[in-house]
């Protein structure tokens, strides 16, 4: 079975019940930004459908709880991450599925410490690192608030990256201006 395959079924809930948007939205973007669900599956798919689908038959209202609900979702799976990675430290390494991935946290902590908090904004929009950056940044124990600020931060921008392709970011912003 295919992403298509998967995706489909869940951007075709949301098209007929519009009610569940939210809670349907908030789940996959916390999925995608979970350290161990997003090495397992990508929901990128389905936001990028769903965020296509509100796009083109919704109105600015719907793009605000559309990109507040991935917006939210991201940053409390990249805050669970972050908790892992605190809580475990280096040993999560070697948990399921991570331990599939050997390199993943190595290249998480180089990239951490080239780029350091700009590596929570940076690696939220590049697959592998989004699951990794969060874990060392709990890892390396960094400060609660600047990994909060940057997490939040990030995970708008990233939330309005991901649905802008179905034309929700550009029909919200001309609203907007009027």
């Amino acid at each position: 079975m295919d992403l298509a395959s998967y995706a489909q079924p869940v951007v075709q809930f949301v098209e007929q019940n519009r009610e569940w948007a939210f809670p349907v939205i908030f789940t996959l973007a916390f999925g995608e930004s979970l350290a161990f669900v997003s090495l397992l599956l990508p929901f990128w798919a389905m936001l990028v459908g769903i965020g296509t689908l509100i796009g083109a038959s919704g109105t600015s209202q719907e793009f605000v709880v559309v990109w507040v609900a991935a917006s939210l979702g991201a940053a409390f799976g990249d805050w669970v991450s972050y908790w892992l990675g605190k809580h475990y430290h280096v040993e999560i390494a070697g948990m399921w599925p991570l331990s599939r991935h050997p390199h993943l946290i190595p290249k998480g902590h180089d990239f951490f410490e080239r780029y350091g908090v700009w590596a929570i904004v940076i690696g939220r929009f590049f697959g592998p690192l989004r699951a990794a950056v969060p874990l060392v940044a709990g890892i390396v124990e960094m400060p609660m608030r600047t990994f909060q600020i940057a997490n939040f931060a990030s995970a708008f921008l990233w939330a309005g990256v991901l649905l802008a392709p179905g034309g929700l970011g550009l029909k919200w912003l001309l609203d907007w201006i009027g």
